[in-house]
């Protein structure tokens, strides 16, 4: 039936349009527009105006050749306007239509906007901020400090993104959002990806797109797609770019790495390497109250771990011409991470207000991980009409090696041992193999539209093995009951249609993407006989959807609806019981089922620059945090339940402005109300709560060679699942001058100025009463410098999506 659906959405969607086209009469304008050197303006816009009130009529987008049609054109009088991404607007003569007639038009040439730099300003620059129908578009370029900035920064000053202290990452809301760059895998996520975005530094990046909506070719994640875009170049020749970064905050901080991209006629040789070396801390103190029998019992925690880490990330790939329409490429790509940690953990038990006892657990871990991915893809143009298709196949191991011993001691409320120390082994290797593959075809239909089709295969396999015990008379042996062996397979099989269509004012894309999935986990634990299975089959369907209407130069408008899924990461549907202390275990959720999100989303576009969005949207089988406390024992089991529905709506306001010629800023405001609502056996919670986000930054020229960059961020208190959270704010800045005639950038930057940003959690939900303060290392300085080195017009590396985007983001989960 839902099949049925979809095919009576897109053929009603084809109707329609071939409906508008209809109305029209059968005068044809054509042309051509090119760049600089009769380049062909690929992928540029044409608009025809209206010549008496600059109307828009219709509008097409540049092929190949940098050709052009409009058709079925009235009789009127006329103008064209073309513009590109980069480049200044330019605009043909008038021409008069009348009649049935064939009019081509003089070329029309765009000229690139000036880069020059002006003292420090960037004259003619991109704005930081522009938004699109269906995504958001940052430029790290526009902003002063960039060069002395890694990715992570930029992005937790992006607006609709939120970057939380547990380096999670999302896009105006809860779910967390797919990282991609280029296209393609970044292979991490959570802490590891951190690392890696912290790593790469703002000077490599063209741009960031942020996805929310309006293709179904990407996987259908819930919490939308973001594509960091690596810079790019235009002729033959070799560039690249070289960072450095020391910082320090309460340990070391350190950055080195270098971009590459040489071309040739035929072949097109990129890589980077960057490695990050970094000490730092995390620290909080929870505070647990049990009413049990008539006596109140207070556990309290404090926590301050230490983690030592060095990072090797790594790309190295080629691109061969097998012809001027054919291009084959290969690459190898990953990272290497190791990492020490120092834990220290003190538990005080006290019953009636009364110290009663205090637990000392002090560990340290051996934590390595290993990921290297072969990639192998092609991408070709099928004939001169625009047809085209591409390939790609992709092998992804990864491996962890994670050892971990604990040693318990225990003492009354005088400080003396009142029994043995517990010595304990925590042994957690993990190997995970996938294979992914993807075909992508397109079809221009005629000038203003085109059908876009692919499908795309996964399978995963996963071996999951914990080894936990005591040590007994000096040797370590097995809890049969807290060691397991988990196996998990996962097979998803997705194809997708996408169509897009311009008429006149308006232009659409209409997608529809379906998935299916097989997966089996089974757990087998040393203290039983048989093993427990958990198998899932389920097909869905994904409708996106994206109208635009362009009522003239100054006002635009644009609808949005996407559903997507959010698969649990593999780690989550790990059994295994992770110790914290004797009072407190964390697991994995084998049961834990994808949550399923619909959003719509209506956008105000004024002057290309001041967006305002009403947004609206339900999430079913939410995925969050749940506490399970025994009452009699004590012991706290913290994992990932599907808690129920949330339902949100909201509003988004982004602004830029100018005080004066030397201070300008950007501010960006996100007000949303969220109703959590738990499924009846999570309980009965039923509660509404407000949130409100702003971002501002504000830019000050200093002097001819030193500019300022201010950015702050406040949010207030709101509810995430379960649990309340306070207001948290902070304030960056940071110092640019350019350096060695232009082509380098020394960057000071200093996060968290006044060291304020802190999490802050409170759970009264069943016979839970916890509160957590959690500080982990935020307040930094790092001096920053890049240089460019080469050609600067350089093309860069075809970019080629691999199609494990999804698999490799659930991979890194849950790896710390």
């Amino acid at each position: 039936m839902r099949v049925k659906k979809g095919g009576l959405l897109l053929a009603m969607v084809a109707g329609f349009y071939s409906f508008c086209s209809a109305q029209t009469t059968s005068s044809v304008l054509r042309g051509n527009v090119y760049l600089q050197n009769n380049t062909a303006a690929e992928a540029a816009t044409a608009i025809l105006l209206n010549q008496a009130d600059s109307a828009i009529v219709m509008s097409a987008l540049v092929d190949n050749k940098g050709a052009f049609e409009f058709k079925k054109v009235q009789p009127g009088t006329y103008l064209v306007l073309a513009y590109h991404l980069g480049y200044a607007k330019a605009y043909s003569t008038i021409y008069k239509i009348s009649g049935e007639q064939i009019v081509t038009i003089q070329p029309i040439y765009l000229q690139p906007l000036s880069t020059e730099l002006k003292e420090v300003a960037v004259v003619a620059k991109k704005p930081f901020v522009e938004v699109r129908p269906g995504k958001t578009i940052i430029n790290p370029a526009a902003s002063i400090t960039a060069d002395g900035k890694n990715v992570l920064e930029i992005l937790a000053q992006s607006p609709g993104v939120k970057v939380s202290n547990t380096d999670d990452i999302s896009i105006s809301g809860r779910q967390s959002a797919l990282v991609l760059i280029d296209g393609k895998t970044t292979n991490m996520t959570g802490a590891d990806l951190a690392s890696l975005l912290r790593s790469t530094q703002g000077s490599n990046i063209d741009r960031i797109e942020l996805i929310t909506g309006g293709s179904a070719k990407y996987d259908a994640s819930a919490g939308g797609v973001i594509n960091i875009i690596l810079k790019k170049g235009k002729n033959i020749g070799t560039n690249g770019t070289v960072n450095l970064t020391a910082g320090y905050g309460k340990y070391y901080k350190g950055v080195a790495g270098f971009t590459f991209n040489s071309r040739s006629k035929y072949v097109n040789v990129f890589g980077l390497y960057n490695v990050n070396a970094n000490k730092t801390y995390r620290g909080f103190d929870s505070y647990r109250n049990i009413n049990s029998g008539g006596v109140l019992s207070s556990y309290n925690l404090n926590y301050y771990g230490r983690q030592e880490t060095i990072n090797h990330n790594y790309r190295l790939g080629a691109d061969f011409s097998l012809s001027a329409n054919h291009t084959l490429g290969v690459q190898v790509y990953g990272f290497v991470t190791d990492n020490d940690f120092t834990k220290n953990n003190t538990l005080r038990i006290s019953n009636q207000g009364h110290l009663d006892s205090v637990i000392q657990v002090g560990s340290s871990v051996d934590r390595d991980l290993r990921n290297i991915n072969y990639n192998i893809n092609y991408a070709g143009k099928l004939d001169n009409a625009g047809r085209a298709i591409s390939a790609s196949v992709t092998y992804l191991p990864y491996t962890r090696r994670s050892n971990e011993y604990i040693n318990n001691m225990f003492f009354d409320a005088l400080g003396s041992k009142y029994r043995a120390d517990n010595l304990l082994q925590n042994l957690s290797p993990s190997h995970r193999r996938n294979w992914t593959g993807l075909l992508d075809f397109v079809n221009p239909l005629n000038k203003t539209s085109k059908l876009e089709a692919g499908v795309k295969f996964s399978h995963t396999k996963s071996d999951n093995n914990l080894v936990f015990g005591p040590q007994i008379n000096g040797v370590y042996t097995v809890d049969p009951i807290l060691s397991n062996n988990f196996f998990y397979n996962e097979d998803v099989h997705a194809g997708y249609l996408n169509y897009t269509a311009a008429f006149g004012k308006f232009d659409m894309v209409a997608g529809l993407r379906g998935e299916y999935t097989h997966s089996q986990g089974e757990s087998v634990s040393a203290a039983s006989t048989s093993a427990t299975l958990n198998i899932f089959n389920y097909f869905k369907l994904f409708p996106n959807l994206l109208l635009h209407f362009v009522k003239d130069d100054k006002h635009e408008y644009s609808l949005t609806f996407a559903r997507g899924i959010l698969r649990p990461d593999y780690e989550s549907l790990n059994p295994f019981l992770y110790y914290v202390d004797p009072y407190d275990y964390q697991s994995g959720n084998p049961y834990l089922k994808p949550e399923f999100n619909n959003t719509i989303t209506l956008t105000y576009l004024y002057n290309q620059s001041i967006s305002v969005s009403l947004y609206a949207a339900k999430t079913t089988d939410a995925n969050f945090s749940f506490y399970t406390q025994n009452d009699a024992t004590k012991v706290n089991l913290t994992t990932t339940r599907n808690l129920g529905d949330v339902k949100d709506i909201g509003i988004q306001i982004n602004t830029p402005y100018t005080f004066t010629g030397w201070w300008s800023g950007e501010l960006d405001v996100n007000a949303g109300y969220y109703r959590y609502t738990t499924y009846p056996e999570n309980g009965n919670l039923d509660k509404g709560t407000g949130d409100l986000i702003v971002n501002s930054t504000q830019n000050i020229t200093l002097s001819k060679s030193l500019a300022l960059e201010i950015t702050g961020f406040y949010e207030t208190a709101n509810q995430y699942g379960i649990r309340r959270f306070s207001p948290n704010y902070y304030l960056n800045a940071g110092l640019s001058t350019p350096v060695f005639g232009k082509r380098g950038k020394l960057s000071l930057n200093v996060s968290d100025i006044f060291n304020t940003n802190r999490d802050r959690a409170y759970t009264a939900y069943q016979n839970i009463d916890l509160r957590i303060t959690g500080k982990p290392e935020t307040r930094i300085a790092r001096l920053s410098l890049s240089y460019r080195f080469g050609k600067t017009t350089v093309k860069a590396a075809t970019k080629h999506q691999t199609g494990t985007e999804l698999e490799q983001d659930r991979m890194r989960k849950g790896t710390n």
